[in-house]
């Protein structure tokens, strides 16, 4: 099991929950549309919000931005160490940096101090596009030259007696991502943020990010998740948490299970499965609803469903765990079922 690093109010590793992070895609300085974003994306379930520290402006920008955000806040630095101890100075929870990337040893040291008299986390790592390069001649584009290149820069953090770092190797491929992970997790007990990196638009990044971290997590693999798409952020939340949802880490949702439909289907399942979906996505309740094309696969593959539905012959059953519970007319099935689902919402 990982070991525990607290970043701000939030408890990561240790067989703590997993965090599913995005990261902002407008300036930091922009605070009014950044609180925006923030607040669109905690109310979808985000755990933390990484962000882009660029310049001054941004670094000074966090002091706001902690006055309303309700999660921690992790600051994304490359090359500029000042702007590491500005952010730092200015109370974000979190850094995102690779000590060797911000110069000299002295850098290293101010920015390894820093951290360690406020209390702050520290992500290092490497991807398959930033590999030390020694690490790369000797090993290739390889899990392990990922692993040895971050492990060099938690060797140079550890030296400066920082410990609450977490550790991130991604890549764009899926099977070097997975690779890689398992690799490391066999090295350290330093908690695993996981991803494919650049995996793509929409579908196809979803797709792999799904393979990718799906596979880890149920090897046990993983603290703290962040689905990269080429799409709006709050898809990468919905994302993480179906993710999540899929390999059985989260509970508390409504699970809708429908089959793909065939020639016995006898009414729009395909309709009413996803109108079910909406309706009952915001509610963080246990429970599993079956809309069923037939009754070949109704009630019979749907028993462990706390409530179901399936056609045929101009009339639709509503089941409970499996038994029929009433028989409908097929005009007013939708209306009917959703009735009965509202009424399983909300029950105490």
């Amino acid at each position: 099991m990982s070991k525990v690093v607290s970043i701000g109010n939030l408890k990561i590793g240790g067989g703590n929950k997993i965090a599913v992070q995005t990261m902002l895609d407008v300036k930091t300085s922009f605070v009014a549309e950044v609180k925006r974003k923030i607040e669109e994306v905690t109310a979808l379930g985000c755990d933390i919000i990484r962000f882009s520290v660029k310049d001054e402006s941004d670094a000074l920008a966090i002091k706001e931005i902690k006055k309303f955000s309700k999660i921690p806040l992790v600051a994304d630095i490359h090359f500029d160490y000042r702007l590491a101890l500005s952010a730092i100075d200015n109370g974000v929870d979190k850094i995102r940096i690779n000590p060797g990337n911000i110069g000299s040893e002295k850098n290293v040291s101010e920015v390894a101090m820093a951290i360690k008299q406020n209390g702050v986390a520290v992500r290092v790592g490497s991807n398959s596009g930033s590999v030390e390069k020694g690490a790369l001649s000797k090993y290739g584009k390889t899990e392990v030259a990922l692993c040895e290149s971050a492990l060099k820069n938690v060797a140079i953090l550890e030296k400066y007696g920082v410990e609450n770092i977490v550790i991130s190797l991604k890549a764009s491929s899926v099977d070097l991502t997975v690779k890689a992970n398992r690799y490391i997790s066999k090295l350290t007990d330093y908690p695993l943020h996981l991803g494919v990196t650049e995996s793509g638009t929409l579908n196809m990044g979803i797709v792999k990010s799904s393979i990718g971290i799906g596979s880890l997590l149920l090897d046990g693999i993983g603290d703290t998740i962040r689905v990269s798409l080429t799409a709006p952020i709050t898809e990468e939340v919905i994302a993480a948490k179906r993710i999540l949802r899929s390999v059985g880490l989260e509970k508390d949702f409504v699970e809708v299970i429908s089959c793909p439909t065939c020639g016995r289907t006898g009414y729009d399942s395909i309709g009413l499965a996803k109108l079910v979906e909406e309706r009952t996505s915001s509610y963080k309740k246990p429970l599993k609803v079956a809309v069923m094309g037939c009754v070949v696969n109704g009630p019979g593959e749907a028993k462990d469903c706390d409530i179901g539905i399936a056609g045929g012959d101009g009339k639709c059953v509503i089941f409970k765990k499996g038994e029929v519970y009433k028989t409908v007319d097929m005009a007013c099935a939708e209306e009917e079922f959703l009735k009965e689902i509202d009424l399983l919402l909300n029950e105490n």
